[in-house]
């Protein structure tokens, strides 16, 4: 009981964190990712007892009744590149976070944040220009077509 109202009021505290203009609007998106706020990290996860950061966006996008492969890397070779500057909410942003090419992944949630399972915390939403993922930041890829995007996101 404890842990729920914890993860309940961790989720409601960034989601309100995030700001107006936000894929947290009552979108598809919001519906399959704010639930998800505060679970915990866990090595291969992939429901809600725990997470890695592939098996939370296989999650998600499964929610959309969207299919990805199980492995970031095999997620980023999905899909088309898109820059910083056009990122929508429902993209996939990529990291190299262990040196040998992309091994993390999340979800652009718009206004320059991300969702992902943080290996530390669960999980949670940050920003791309986080000193951190800012140097490990590898690329983005846009799974979804434009009439999907209409139907289950909002732009930034």
């Amino acid at each position: 009981m404890k842990k729920k109202l914890t993860t309940t009021v961790l989720g409601l505290a960034l989601l309100f964190s995030i700001g107006t203009g936000s894929a947290f609007a009552d979108s598809a998106l919001d519906k399959a990712i704010a639930p998800t706020i505060g679970t915990p990290y866990e090595a291969a996860g992939n429901d809600t007892n725990g997470f890695d950061c592939s098996g939370f966006t296989t999650y998600v996008f499964n929610k959309l009744s969207i299919d990805l492969p199980r492995q970031s890397s095999s997620q980023y070779g999905m899909g088309t590149a898109v820059s910083r500057d056009d990122l929508k909410a429902g993209d996939l942003v990529f990291f190299n976070t262990n040196g040998r090419g992309v091994s993390h992944v999340g979800i652009f949630v718009g206004n320059g944040k991300f969702a992902h399972s943080s290996s530390s915390n669960g999980v949670k939403i940050n920003s791309l220009s986080e000193s951190y993922y800012v140097t490990h930041y590898v690329g983005a890829k846009r799974i979804m077509s434009n009439d999907t995007y209409e139907s289950v996101a909002i732009d930034k």
